[in-house]
């Protein structure tokens, strides 16, 4: 049977190939960025005030003058001004441009104002004696025009979003969201709105797998197909002509109405792998059409769904919009575990970060892959190799982090 590391990377093989769209600043938050940003000037543009007081020449401190003439106000947002004379100065705002003829700035803290004459009466400031330069932001010492600010594949968040304002990006390139629908399968699947019968049980693997992908920016549709061949046929071929990429939840394991594999593969989806050696999440159904539309058939039960969105479609999905892959994290167990199938073993477990920097996880009790109820409490799974049954206290594997 395939392994782990296998699957995964025939699924990162077969990425999904999106274009590119223009869209307005205020709508990019959480997009993909898909053409360098560079600084269309200097950062700062100008000899920038980093503190509000007097500007003045450090020679004519340095001489031994103490009291200055204020001959005006260089403020914010205004045209730069000259110091013209010997033993003058300007009082300045932070964020304004440098007067021309000034080189050092005493804050207001360092000085006292009478009359027209700013007397410096503290030498011996916090930052150090008073010296040339002293609370300027030079022109360029941040970014010199020119120079890339952010590249492709940056994930655009507020901070970004601000950079992008700054040097006049009023429109960006990301890349275009994949449409995605969503399908549900199973007789015994009702609405969440309705009040189901013994037999029954809420349709919630898609509103856990719609909530997944809006952390990536994507709007998944919503779809449920009864346990009908010529029904489950009908519907994912419309669906597949019309979305990018297919997410199924159930009829996918080895039961009388399972159907969804061999519909999948009547409708000219190619199937590239059925089943990983893997526990909870083992009957995972992946393929690719013919068009490029990608489909992830993953098993019902509700622990397995979530295993296989969060080690599988996630990270492929992130790929795919050109995002780099997440960080790994690993996590040292709290408790000892004992798993005896020769298979890789997914953990449910609860993280806590530790006074000494460790992150712990400690595993968290079920009754299996149907125990939905037990994933409130986890922050994510761990991810145990195969061939070995005993794990320590204190053995560090893979978390694959769910969201909280």
């Amino acid at each position: 049977m395939l392994s782990v590391s296998d699957a995964f990377s025939i699924t990162q093989q077969q990425l999904l190939s999106l274009p590119t769209e223009t869209v307005s600043l205020l709508d990019a938050n959480g997009r993909v960025l898909r053409e360098a940003i560079r600084a269309d000037r200097d950062f700062p543009p100008f000899n920038r005030v980093a503190m509000d007081g007097i500007a003045i020449r450090f020679a004519d401190y340095a001489a031994g003058q103490r009291t200055f003439r204020v001959i005006g106000i260089q403020r914010a947002g205004q045209p730069q001004q000259t110091l013209q004379d010997a033993g003058t100065c300007l009082e300045v705002m932070t964020g304004a441009m440098l007067p021309i003829g000034a080189d050092t700035i005493a804050r207001y803290e360092e000085i006292r104002i009478v009359d027209g004459q700013a007397s410096i009466v503290v030498e011996n400031t916090p930052f150090g004696p008073i010296q040339m330069g002293m609370h300027i932001h030079p022109q360029a010492t941040d970014r010199r025009a020119g120079d890339e600010l952010m590249s492709v594949g940056t994930r655009l968040g507020p901070s970004e979003l601000a950079v992008a304002a700054s040097v006049g990006q009023s429109t960006l390139l990301v890349t275009a969201l994949p449409r995605v629908a969503l399908v549900s399968t199973g007789d015994e699947l009702v609405d969440v709105a309705s009040t189901p019968l013994p037999y029954q049980i809420r349709r919630s693997n898609t509103y856990m797998l719609q909530t997944a992908l809006v952390s990536l920016g994507i709007q998944a549709t919503l779809h449920h197909i009864v346990d009908d061949e010529e029904q489950l046929e009908k519907g994912l071929e419309d669906l597949l002509a019309t979305n990018d990429m297919l997410i199924l939840s159930g009829g996918v394991s080895a039961g009388k109405a399972d159907f969804v594999p061999d519909t999948l593969e009547k409708l000219g989806v190619q199937k590239h792998f059925h089943k990983i050696d893997q526990r909870p999440g083992k009957p995972l159904w992946f393929g690719t059409s013919p068009s490029g539309k990608t489909v992830f058939a993953l098993p019902g039960n509700p622990v397995s769904t979530v295993l296989c969105a969060y080690r599988y479609v996630l990270p492929y999905l992130r790929v795919s919009l050109g995002l780099a892959p997440a960080p790994i994290r690993y996590a040292q167990l709290a408790e000892s575990v004992t798993f005896k199938p020769n298979m890789t073993y997914f953990l449910p477990v609860r993280l806590t970060s530790e006074m000494d920097g460790r992150t712990l996880a400690h595993p968290l009790p079920g009754s299996g892959s149907a125990d939905f109820a037990n994933l409130l409490a986890a922050d994510g799974f761990m991810e145990f190799p195969p061939n070995q049954s005993d794990f320590g206290v204190g053995d560090s594997f893979q978390v694959w982090e769910t969201i909280r």
